[in-house]
């Protein structure tokens, strides 16, 4: 049963993420199921087409975890979408401000045009709003939940294993895309490099939350949308394994480490369902 005085999420953060997670699934849309018509569709063009369908993933997966924890009326319940979601949102303005002559805000198709605009306009208000509830957020009163049931420790080194290597992966995209560009399994440009880096960096810290939040009442949202991300970056080198460089051991590792991420997050999935339905 949960207490009187328990922290609610506020009205801001829960249409803030309402309305994230209807644009995070048009965009997901767009990369996930059109990966070879970014020159059109997209807000710039993304060659080979398996770069904007890993991009798309994580967008449809971010609408998972979005739509879900905007639901939660309970904070501790909805927290862990927060801060990954901040960041990345964050680096990814700052990456769009970097690479200003890659993107299509000249282009001669009106639809091209607008949807840059459009991204820009996101990727500018939605970090400075999200800032803004969140700070308000923390200021409301109210107890936290209590954890009443944690994870095994088992789960947490594997969490805190897969964050750690998705935060240390994502800054040195970001902040060394010449040199990673040379080790990741296909090609890569700087700014894909560096698009690829934001999410590594902003999923890297939600897993790391997860694990801090150590409780399966907690990590619902956060559980299914990892399952769908780790599926869906298998569907991708399913649909484009030709583009994988496997002679390379780093097309390895890039699987094995997508399939652990798809395990986990379908136990994970499994267990907090369980729990929720005790």
């Amino acid at each position: 049963m949960e207490a009187i005085n328990v922290k609610r999420t506020t009205k801001g953060i829960q249409i803030l993420l309402y309305v994230a997670s209807f644009l995070v699934l048009t965009v997901g849309i767009t990369l996930f199921f059109f990966s070879e018509k970014t020159d059109v569709y997209f807000s710039w063009t993304i060659n080979p087409p398996l770069t904007a369908a890993f991009l798309g993933a994580g967008y449809l997966a971010s609408f998972v975890t979005e739509i879900l924890s905007a639901r939660e009326r309970v904070w501790a319940r909805a927290r862990v979408a927060v801060p990954g979601v901040w960041v990345f949102t964050t680096l990814t303005l700052i990456i769009t401000l970097i690479h200003w002559d890659r993107f299509h805000f000249d282009s001669l198709v009106f639809i091209t045009k607008a949807g840059t605009w459009v991204w820009l306009i996101i990727y500018v208000s939605v970090p400075i709003a999200m800032g803004i509830f969140w700070i308000n957020q923390i200021k409301q009163p109210g107890e936290n939940l209590s954890r009443k049931t944690t994870l095994p420790k088992w789960i947490r080194s594997i969490l805190m294993g897969q964050g750690i290597i998705m935060l240390i992966m994502g800054g040195a995209m970001l902040l060394l895309p010449n040199t990673m560009i040379q080790y990741w399994p296909w090609k890569l440009s700087v700014l894909t490099s560096q698009a690829i880096g934001a999410w590594g960096a902003g999923i890297g810290v939600i897993v790391l939350h997860a694990n801090w939040e150590n409780d399966w009442d907690r990590l619902s949202p956060m559980m299914i949308s990892y399952a769908v991300y780790g599926i869906l970056q298998i569907v991708n080198i399913i649909r484009y394994p030709s583009i994988l460089n496997w002679s390379s051991f780093s097309s390895i590792l890039y699987t094995i480490f997508v399939v652990s991420i798809c395990v986990i997050g379908t136990y994970g999935t499994i267990r907090t369902r369980n729990y929720l339905m005790d």
